[in-house]
């Protein structure tokens, strides 16, 4: 595009959006260049803000005809830098914050119907309301929105009872590449037109067009839940926990996340006010979630008494209140916050079969380790789903974004090819971005990148929809 090109179709939008729904002073655009953890920063020539499905079905129309790319964005908590757009500068931003309304909640059906910009936390409270619960959390429901949620194909801490976002999407409202408006928002239960675009949407990352609004799946409201805090001796002890605990109760249990130690650690020195819940501290730590419709401290007090009367648990407390269950979330939702404070890191989010995750997750920190000396490693996950969150810290005193792109790149490399070697995948709910594009080329079969391509192709084929992510680049095989 010349430069009158893009002076002319940047008027054609401010035109369209007006000054609500459209902004490029710099100061306004600048916490919209960076990702959350400051690793990716880019560049935009404006910030598209609209306020309906037909003013982003404009916007897309306009742009795929001066071949203006477009950078979606939701709350822009990503970890991958899939919504930070690129440094060159030539795309616009697409907002979706002032697509915020919530058009319904069925309790009879179970159905709720949030336009993209919805915030998570504000769909948990109209659900609650009617007596019903959209069962995804994660630390970042103040933030996060549904269309993020549904483009990053997000999982969070319930993954192990209702699935991720993929499991939770009933149907889509979406603008294709070419401005058409996909309506797919009809919950069927049976539908067999052809491929499925709603799923092939969900966990696309704004690659295949602009998800707008979501038919999502609830569920009763919980009546009790119990929180409890507790310590075993490894994670392969922790994962015959859960196992125990599921052949006694069933689907009462809804969350199961494993912590080790240095983790905890780290929360409780950087994050002000968390507090440890057991009296001696164990090698490795289990937040577990009972729930019912009643009883369900009783309960879990049982269950966890009984597992301490078997050896199958060092030590153990239940939540006295709900305001202790969340101090005990607390603790997990910190961990990015603490490590954060502590110092430059590169994170791994990542899976591989439930039954190989206690033995991957001590064994790769002990390989990565062994490789990189004084780095530290950690692992900590949704154990039972294998979601593996695994973290490399830099020794002391280095600079951050010169051992990211050295040898935290290096670490990096080989923390993927311990997964692939797992049989497990780089990345298990927060998408590929633009952190992992290269990584996917390089550890996945030709296959794999071929469809991709193709679907990308196929679909945009002026290739506006966000560049740079998800689906990895001929140039990528150099960059490596």
């Amino acid at each position: 595009m010349n430069n009158q090109m893009v002076s002319d179709t940047l008027s054609q939008l401010k035109a369209l959006l007006g000054p609500k729904g459209y902004h490029d002073d710099a100061h306004d655009l600048s916490p919209w260049l960076v990702d959350w953890r400051g690793i990716y920063r880019g560049a935009a020539k404006a910030l598209l803000s609209p306020a309906n499905v037909s003013e982003v079905s404009a916007i897309i129309a306009i742009a795929r005809e001066a071949g203006l790319p477009i950078v979606p964005q939701g709350g822009n908590t990503g970890m991958v830098g899939g919504a930070t757009p690129l440094p060159s500068g030539d795309s616009v931003l697409l907002s979706l914050r002032r697509m915020n309304t919530i058009r319904t909640v069925d309790a009879p059906s179970g159905i709720a119907v949030a336009e993209a910009g919805v915030i998570l936390s504000n769909l948990h409270d109209a659900a609650q309301a009617k007596g019903m619960r959209f069962p995804l959390s994660l630390g970042a429901k103040g933030s996060a929105t549904i269309g993020g949620l549904v483009s990053t194909n997000a999982g969070g801490t319930q993954v192990l009872r209702f699935g991720t976002m993929r499991k939770l999407v009933l149907g889509l409202e979406a603008v294709l590449p070419d401005g058409s408006i996909y309506d797919g928002l009809a919950a069927l239960k049976k539908d067999n037109r052809g491929y499925d675009l709603t799923q092939l949407l969900v966990g696309a990352e704004g690659t295949l067009g602009v998800v707008t609004a979501a038919s999502l799946k609830l569920v009763p409201a919980i009546g009790d839940r119990a929180v409890g805090w507790v310590g075993v001796e490894s994670p392969q002890a922790a994962l015959r926990l859960l196992r125990w605990l599921e052949a006694r109760s069933g689907q009462a249990i809804e969350s199961f996340e494993v912590v080790p130690r240095d983790t905890l650690d780290l929360v409780l020195e950087h994050v002000p006010g968390s507090r440890a819940p057991l009296q001696s501290p164990t090698a490795w730590n289990v937040l577990v979630e009972h729930v019912s419709a009643g009883g369900s401290r009783a309960a879990l007090e049982d269950l966890l008494g009984s597992a301490l009367e078997e050896s199958m648990a060092l030590d153990a407390v239940v939540s006295a209140n709900e305001a202790q269950a969340e101090a005990f979330w607390r603790l997990r939702d910190s961990i990015s916050e603490a490590e954060r404070a502590a110092g430059p890191a590169v994170q791994h989010d990542i899976s591989v079969p439930v039954d190989a995750m206690p033995d991957f997750m001590e064994n790769a920190v002990a390989r990565v380790e062994a490789a990189f000396p004084g780095m530290k490693a950690s692992a900590f996950g949704h154990l039972g789903d294998g979601n593996v969150h695994f973290h490399v810290r830099a020794p002391e005193g280095v600079d951050g974004d010169s051992w990211r792109s050295g040898p935290g790149k290096e670490a990096s490399h080989l923390v993927y090819d311990l997964v692939v070697e797992a049989k497990g995948s780089i990345s298990a709910e927060h998408g590929i971005g633009q952190m992992k594009r290269q990584e996917l080329l390089r550890l996945s079969d030709p296959a794999r990148i071929a469809a991709l391509r193709a679907i990308k192709s196929a679909l945009d084929p002026t290739g506006i929809m966000n560049p740079g992510k998800l689906v990895p680049l001929a140039s990528d095989a150099t960059a490596q």
